[in-house]
């Protein structure tokens, strides 16, 4: 009776280690899912603004919490581009945390798409430190959407973060003041198979994009090949 008491414990442990790396790595596929479709809609991110972007984290399906004023709660990806000036191709995702209140996320409870595009390297070590406030560490604004060239050169000099959203079929800027981001470590390692720092994923030329990863970095890597900031091409 032990024994067998030993071997259904061990069964479901190892299901419940499994069931978690599936989950973690679906929501990875995810991003990428995300990010694909919203590139493939007439007005996406202006191309001018994620060609200057160091860094991009992803958020699917962000939920509004109806407590007070309202909330926010989503778990997605973040990724830069490698080399020591953010200089280089896409690197790998590590896994990010969204939290807190947030009076922009107001949607009627609809689960929402969020996109935050890092513009500096500001802005990427402020998040890549630790838990990090949004418009308190970090300044974040809404960005511009559709063809504006002009609208976006003007966004990207005035704000370390820009943010955007997606529900119910509109995409648009969004107000994420006071929201919180935070690296997600038990999902890193479900992830990556190890306890790994986010830092150390996103800014390690030696980590490996993990195979959920990949079409996250290919979508990257079609809109967004080369880092064409001012910064960028001054170092």
């Amino acid at each position: 009776m032990i024994r067998k008491l030993a071997l259904v414990t061990c069964f479901l442990l190892a299901a419940a280690v499994l069931y978690a790396q599936e989950k973690e790595q679906g929501r990875l596929e995810n991003c990428g899912v995300v990010l694909e479709e919203i590139m493939n809609t007439p007005e996406n991110i202006p191309q001018e603004v994620l060609k200057k972007a160091e860094c991009i984290i992803v958020f699917p399906s962000v939920l509004k919490i109806a407590v007070g004023i309202g909330g926010s709660y989503g778990r997605g990806a973040m990724l830069c581009r490698t080399g020591k000036n953010f200089g280089g191709p896409w690197g790998a995702p590590a896994m990010y945390a969204l939290e807190g209140g947030s009076i922009g996320l107001q949607l009627g409870g609809q689960s929402t798409d969020l996109i935050l595009l890092v513009m500096n390297k500001r802005g990427a070590d402020s998040i890549l430190k630790s838990k990090v406030k949004l418009g308190g560490n970090a300044s974040v604004a809404a960005g511009p959407v559709g063809r504006d060239a002009q609208a976006a050169t003007d966004a990207s000099m005035r704000a370390e973060i820009l943010s955007y959203s997606r529900s119910r079929g509109l995409f648009a800027g969004i107000s994420l003041q006071g929201s919180t981001i935070r690296p997600d470590n038990d999902a890193n390692a479900e992830i990556y198979g190890r306890k790994i720092r986010a830092r150390d994923i996103v800014l390690g030329n030696k980590v490996k994009v993990p195979e959920s990863g990949r079409h996250l970095v290919g979508v990257l890597q079609k809109h967004a090949p080369r880092n064409e900031s001012a910064q960028a091409s001054n170092k």
